[in-house]
Formats: C-alpha cells, structure tokens, sequence
C-alpha cells in the first residue's frame, strides 16, 4: 500500500495511467487542421443564411479539462483510494484488548470503542484471535480468545463502571494468565499504584502497547458543611494554567422536581490542583441537596452525594420561663443550644411565629400551658410529621396539665407534684439511669456512672405506659416517654433541660440521645463501631455517567463494609439507607488526589483518535461517471443537437442529477417566524411531537408521525400536513389536536410556564401520547429511567386519575375494531382516563355508555413512533418482529394509530349506542 498524506492506494501500479493524462489532452485536441481561407466572391450570395447543424471548430479547454478530471478519477478510483487508511501492525498470535473501563472512560467511552473496533478489524484482517476484558469486571475464568468477529459482538454491551479496579482482584487475576499473547491497554489516564504489576506481568507474556490521550480530568470531593456554609472541593490533572468550572446543587424544588437549585463558580489558580467553591444557602433549601456535580462533565468522579450530615434540621426552641438575668447556665435552653447549634439550625419566637417556618423539631423546655388555639395548631403540626420534645420543670410539676385524662400533646398522664431527694416522694440519694431495652431508640449507648437524677415529673401508671417508656431509672421509674400521634410524634423528658433536677445534660449522652431521637444531625461519618451489627439498602447508586437511578435489586451491605471499604462491584457508589439516617458512599473521598499515569520509556504509547477507513473507489467512480454524461450534454450542445425534444430530455436529466431534495420543516426559533409557524400548524390538521433534545429520537419521532399522517391520508378523510417538532417551551401548543411526547432518561423537566402552558392544553381538549419506549424492558410504574422520568415529567400536570385501558373504551372501536395495542413492542400495558365510578354496563349491550369526551393522556412504553416511522419514499424505517408476523404487528400498529387522531379529533361518538348494531355485526354477534 502506498500513502500519500491521509490518503492510500492499494493498487498504486494503475496511477501510472495518469502519465497518459497530457498524450490525451493532445489527442482531444487534435482536430482536423483549420482550411484555408480564400476570398470568393460568391459566398456574398450565401451572407445571412444559417445552417442547422453547426459544428465548433475546436473543442473547448473547458470540456477538455472536464474529460481529463473524468479519466483521472476512474485511473484513481481503481487505484483502490482509501481514506485515513490504517497502519498494518506487526505481530501474530492471541491479542488481549485491556481496558480501564473506569469512571474516568465514561466522558469518551464512544472513541473507545471506535478504538476498540478499529484494532478487532485489524486483528480480524490478520486472522489473529481476541479477547476483551476491563479491568472493572475481570472475568474469573482469565481472558478467553476467540474471533475477532465473535469478541466485536461484546461492544454493545461493553461500558464503564463507577469504580476502578480492586487492587486484590488484579493481582489475583493477572496471577492466572498463561500463554503467550500481545496486549493492547487503553488507559483512563489515571496513575494507580496497581499498574506496575500488572503491566510487569502482561509484558511478560508478550509486547505491551498503550492507548492514551492527554487530558484534563476533574473531580468533586464530597461536601462540607463548615460555620452555616458549604464548602465543596474539586480537585484536577494534569496540573496547568487557571481555569474556572461551574458545579451545580442539585435538589428537590418544592413541586418535588429536581432542578438546579444554585450553581457557584470554582476557579483553579495556576499550577494548583485544588480549587474551592462555597454555597451560603438558606436552611429551606441547603435541606434540599441532594448531589453536586460539575456541570459539562459526565463521569461518576464529578458527582459527590449528599446524606443526612449536610441535612441540617431546623429545631425551634421556646423556653417556659423569663431569662434570669446573670445565670444563663441555668436557662432551660442553655445545654439544648450548647448540644444543638454545632449541628442543627436554631429558630426563636412564639409558637405562631415558630409554625410559620414549618420546623423539623419543636422542643418546649419547661412550658405547660398553651395559648387558646395555640395547643390546636401544635397538634396538626404533629400530626403532619413533626416531632414535638417536651422537658419537665416547675410549672409542668405544678400544673393540671395529663393529671384526670391523657393530653393529647403529652405522651402520659401525669401524678401532681413530682418526685425529688428529700421530698414527700422522696429517694434516699439520686437515681441512676437503667441500661436501655433493646426496644429503646437510645439502644446501644453507654450510660456514664456520673449521670444521675434528683428530681422528675412521674407518670401515672397506665396499661399503656410500659410500651411509650423508651428509658428508665434503675429503680424502674420512667425517664423519657413517647407515643406516636398521627405522622408525627411526641416525646418527654422527665426532668429539665438544664441540671437543675439531672445531671444529664452535662453529660456526651444527652447530646447521643438528641440524635437518637433525631432532633439533630450528625456532623461527620459514622465510623466502623457506631456502624458495626447494621445492615444498609442501597437506595439509589451512580453509573460511570454520574447519572442516579433508583434501585430495589441489590443486595445490602453490612456496616462494617460501608465504613471501611471502597467503592466496588458489591457495593457502588450510591445514598444507602439504615434504620435512622442515610449515608453516601461517593467515589471520590476527601482527600482524594489526581495524577496523570506514567508509563516506562519502553511502552509504546498511541493516541486515543480511531480515524475510520473510508474507500473512495466508489465516490470517484460516479464522480468519473458523472462528468462524462455532463459531457455528453455539452458535445450535444456544442454540435447544435440540443434543440426541440431532446432539450427537454437533457433538462431532465439536468433536473435528476442535481435536484436536492426540500429540506423539510426546519422550527424557526425567532419571534419574526411566529405568524409563518402558527399559519403552517393551523392551515392543515398537523400532528406534532415534543422535542426532547436527543437528536435520534426527534428524528424516529418526526419519521413516526410521517409514516401515521401518511396512514391517516390513504384510509380515512383525514388530510394531514407534514408533522412538526414543537418545543413546549416557546412554541404555541393550542394549533395541535395530538402531541406524541418520546420520553427520555436525560430530556430537561419543564419549566413553571412550560407546565401551565401544558395544563391548559389538556383542558382544551388537547391529547399527549406519553411513549416510555420502554416496554421491552419494563412495565407501567417500572423503575426504569424512562418510568421515573415520566413520573417526574407528569407530577405538575393536571390529569385526571388514570386506569389500564378497559376492554369497552372507545379506542378500541373508533375506526378500526381492535383489542391490542402494539407499536415497535407488542404490550397492552397502556393507560388512559379512568372511566366515571358510575359507569355501568346496561343489559344487552356490549360497552358501557362512555360518551364524556376525550382521554386527555394516553400513556404507554410500547414505541409507536418506531412502528409507524416511514423514509421519504414511504418504506418502513425500522423493523418490527419477525416476518409475517412483524408485519401484521407494524399493521395493528398503524390501525391503533388511526384510532388514536380519530378519537382525538371526533370524541367518544362511537360510544352512543346508536352504533350498537353495526358493531355486533362486524364482531359477528
């Protein structure tokens, strides 16, 4: 093979014809030499006449040079051009394609897999076998070699992981390989300590080449809640010149749809591989993080989670007593702000003012008595999940309050007067505190010989007392109450929240028993002994994308693993739920660090680009073909013979080869096409389908909506125009009577207009088809990302209950009869409006009257789009099933799709039972 540049010939003897290319140009040229010029006095006669035929004297430099382009390129095409053509590599035998396959892949996992594809091709024309493996899921049977063409069918399948590779398990594998065989490693660009041994060992069963590209990776260190902010650190390599990124808070607004809740700028000072960011975020929304992620950059590494540690509970303290003026150390909130202002948000005022705010915790610190209405407003609070804590002190000893019945805001009734050293009640000296029941939210804590109580409230004995006793004295008194009261609940101390009557709040237990209760938050991980005997569900983990999905398929994990292991195949990065708290298990740690992998001078290192091989035998062969009938017309119009009908017939031709086919509907995004697009949308019925940002899929979409307005024209009097792509966002919704919504895992959530706009679209009397496209996969509701995103998308749309489609529901009869509801997937999981609670079946008729308009939303994963899609010639664009029977589905398809804009823009008609008779003859009943 001969090279020139980015071009290559694989048979580079055919060029010498080019040499021929001047010997021709003379040839061409040689026409019969001029005559003679000789004056004749007749030809006077002959002046003003014209001849029909005409004939130049001489071919033009033009249709020469057209003819010599026309001969190189057929000299060239079957040179055998190739474009980017690939080295051939030297070596035979097995080849072992290495990769990383870690987060840090997941940015440009694509190229690495046109890589990988090139060297399969490569190794395939060598007939050398292959195999492929990544380092974040080795195989436990060692590589197995096989074809080049059967290793290629992994691709597809082939993807990063959110970790990187367990040192262990490295060493264990590379231990077992044997053979001799050649390894090609395509490397994240990450060092690790394990790369040297394995690199030792692959070298040692043959030669070792590298795939690297030099770029930047960036990472986030977890967040740190530091003096009411948040800080949070990303960290670089390679180290180079200043550069600003952008990361993102990410949360729950108050709809219940993530958003972007603030973004702060990080800059990365020269030659430094740190850079910080710090959020001042109100409490409201601080508690509504849930990740921070670098915008731009798609990897797992650029995500870090946030759990309850960064979720600071706002308690509301209300004190019963005036502030004693000099002696704050026995103010009755004194140790309750000592134990909670590190760790939770403090909120001050009356309880009116207290309610406004909506706090996590309500704690009333010696208080007995309510204000009139206030005792009502703490009850509902209550009840809707909050937690109210009560303290003891004199005026509740003192009071009525719990003494004839139970109250409502107190977990016991109460005896009159209480109990002290030396009192009527009295004990002989304090009381110590009894280990806690296993029951007991407080089980596990140690309790100090020092804590000790003088005096406390008692409860009344009670058949209900021994289950809301949660700790206790040694001598069996009861300490801390609670009763559950509605969501929420209801807990008493006792004894005060100073150490007037107990010796507790001095003590690290009381600030334990806070967190127990979940008043507070912890300020920083558990470690290895607070976790040990737990067990933790993954709720939501992270792929190598940095995209969070919920599952309910893995295992859990003890809380051993969780506080000392790394993220791995057991145990992904994700939020992982206990009984009390959830905790984060992110990829990168807080003191995590980047370095650029070095490899020994002796390791042949490529780039990472896969330039793909492109034959240009074919594009100079019809180039050639082109210019020699362009040429064949110019000889016809040069000779005087392109005249009449045979014009025509070259303008014909002309026409064939150089018409380009009318660009279709191209949205104009500017407010001056605004009439031009609401004429176009309203001119002719239009069926339209909402932009989700994913190329592919608005392209199936708008080939869907095609193929079915083509369906709608040959069948029924319907004459729809072409179909257009609507953004929700900008673009009038009310000139379409149907939206077909492709839902996608990654498309953007509306905005607050965007859903009103929505909203008043389905009360208009509009129709959107949710497609999940998923139905191969997954049912209605599944956990699939497409099911969360629709519940995500449909959370703020005002739709009316919904219910699997029935039986007798007119879509199944409004042109067509059917009974199934196929598209690209054969499922009858679809669901629509749910019919009236008052909607009965009436004697011998076979559908229950149903005529109440239109089902606003029709929801299903079946990918109608994909069955109905259509070329621009009008064939089928993807398969569906197999044969015959593909066909017949792609057919029901269509006929559910007529049945679909027929009921859509002519109602529930074909529910009167007027159409009775008709229907029972066509069932044949």
């Amino acid at each position: 093979m001969m090279t020139l540049g980015p071009l290559g010939f694989t048979a580079p003897w055919l060029l010498l014809g080019l040499i021929a290319l001047p010997i021709l140009w003379l040839i061409l040229r040689a026409v019969p030499p001029a005559p003679i010029r000789r004056r004749f006095p007749g030809v006077a006669l002959l002046l003003g006449l014209t001849d029909e035929d005409t004939q130049s004297d001489r071919t033009p430099w033009w249709l020469l040079l057209l003819r010599m382009l026309a001969v190189a390129a057929i000299i060239g095409g079957f040179a055998g051009p190739l474009l980017n053509p690939q080295t051939e590599r030297t070596g035979t035998g097995p080849l072992l394609i290495v990769a990383d396959g870690t987060w840090a892949d997941a940015r440009d996992w694509a190229a690495r897999r046109d890589r990988i594809e090139a060297l399969l091709t490569e190794a395939g024309r060598m007939g050398r076998t292959t195999a492929l493996v990544a380092l974040t899921d080795l195989p436990p049977e060692g590589p197995v070699f096989q074809g080049a063409d059967a290793t290629a069918l992994q691709i597809p399948a082939f993807a990063p992981a959110a970790w990187e590779p367990q040192p262990t398990e490295l060493a264990d594998w590379s231990d077992g390989l044997e053979g001799s065989f050649d390894t090609f490693w395509l490397s994240d660009g990450l060092a690790r300590d394990s790369r040297t041994a394995l690199l030792a060992e692959l070298e040692s069963h043959g030669t070792v080449t590298v795939f690297q590209s030099p770029r930047q990776t960036l990472a986030l260190r977890p967040a740190q809640f530091d003096g009411g902010d948040i800080t949070i650190s990303a960290v670089r390599t390679p180290i180079g010149p200043e550069i600003e990124v952008t990361v993102a808070a990410i949360g729950l607004d108050p709809a219940g749809i993530e958003r972007q809740l603030e973004t702060m700028p990080i800059t990365f000072e020269a030659g430094s591989e740190i850079g910080e960011a710090v959020f001042d975020l109100p409490p409201e929304l601080r508690n509504r993080i849930t990740r921070f992620e670098l915008s731009g950059q798609r990897s797992a590494g650029a995500v870090t989670l946030t759990d309850d540690a960064l979720k600071r509970r706002e308690v509301a303290l209300i004190d019963g007593g005036a502030e004693r003026e000099g002696l704050e150390l026995l103010a009755p909130t004194h140790y309750l702000e000592q134990a909670l202002s590190p760790v939770a948000d403090l909120i001050d005022g009356t309880i009116s003012d207290v309610l406004l705010a909506n706090p996590d915790v309500i704690i009333l610190a010696d208080v007995a008595t309510l204000a009139e209405g206030e005792a009502e407003d703490v009850q509902d609070w209550v009840e809707a999940g909050g937690l109210l804590l009560r303290f003891a002190g004199q005026r509740l000893a003192s009071s009525d309050m719990g003494r004839a019945e139970e109250d409502p805001l107190m977990p016991v009734r109460l005896r009159a007067g209480g109990r002290a050293v030396g009192g009527a009640m009295s004990w002989g000296e304090p009381k110590a505190l009894a280990e806690f029941d296993e029951n007991s939210p407080f089980f596990g804590l140690s309790v100090p010989e020092e804590v000790t109580v003088s005096s406390q409230v008692v409860a009344q004995p009670d058949p209900t007392l021994a289950e809301r006793v949660i700790a206790q004295l040694s001598d069996g008194t009861p300490l801390v109450t609670r009763k559950p009261l509605g969501e929420g609940q209801v807990v008493l101390f006792h004894v005060t929240a100073n150490a007037e009557w107990s010796t507790l709040p001095l003590s690290g237990l009381f600030v334990q028993m806070l967190e127990r209760l979940a008043v507070s938050t912890r300020p920083m991980a558990p470690t290895a002994e607070d976790l040990a005997g737990t067990t933790w569900v993954p709720e939501d983990v992270l792929d190598a994308y940095g995209r969070l999905e919920r599952t309910d398929t893995l295992p859990g994990v003890t809380g051993e693993q969780l506080a000392t292991a790394w993220p791995g195949p057991g145990m992904p990065p994700g939020l992982y739920a206990g009984e009390d708290r959830r905790i984060a298990v992110n990829l990168i740690g807080a003191e995590t660090t980047l370095a650029p992998a070095a490899w020994p001078a002796r390791i042949a290192i490529e780039g990472m680009a896969a330039l793909r091989e492109i034959d240009l035998k074919g594009w100079l062969l019809g180039g050639a073909l082109l210019m020699l009938m362009v040429d064949i017309l110019a000889a016809l119009a040069l000779s005087g013979k392109l005249r009449g009908p045979r014009a025509d017939v070259a303008a014909g031709v002309l026409i064939l080869l150089f018409a380009l086919p009318q660009p279709g509907w191209t949205q104009q995004s500017n407010s001056a096409a605004d009439d031009d697009f609401a004429i176009a949308a309203t001119s002719q019925v239009i069926l339209a389908h909402v932009l989700t940002g994913d190329p592919q899929v608005d392209e199936i979409a708008q080939a869907g909506l095609r193929g079915l307005s083509n369906t709608l024209f040959a069948r029924t009097s319907i004459e729809p125009g072409a179909p257009m792509g609507v953004d929700i966002e900008t673009d009038e919704l009310a000139f379409f009577p149907f939206l077909y919504w492709p839902v996608t895992a990654s498309q953007n959530i509306p905005s607050r207009d965007a859903y009103a706009k929505l909203n008043r679209y389905l009360r208009s009397g509009g129709m959107i088809l949710f497609d999940t496209r998923d139905a191969d996969l997954a049912g209605f509701g599944s956990a699939s990302p497409e099911g969360r995103m629709l519940q995500a998308l449909a959370r703020p749309l005002d739709i009316p209950p919904i219910a699997p489609i029935p039986e007798d529901h007119v879509l199944t009869r409004t042109f067509y009869l059917l009974q199934d509801f196929p598209g690209r997937y054969n499922s009858r999981d679809i669901w629509v409006e749910a019919a009236p609670v008052d909607a009965e079946l009436a004697d011998g008729m076979p559908f229950r009257n149903l005529n109440d308009g239109v089902t606003p939303v029709v929801i299903g994963g079946n990918d109608w789009a994909s069955a109905w899609a259509v070329d621009g010639l009008g064939n089928p664009l993807l398969p569906v099933g197999r044969g015959m029977a593909g066909e017949r589905q792609r057919e029901i398809a269509n006929r559910f799709g007529v049945n679909l804009i027929m009921h859509v823009l002519t109602g529930n008609y074909k529910s009167d039972q007027v159409h009775v008779p008709a229907l029972l003859e066509r069932l044949g009943q």
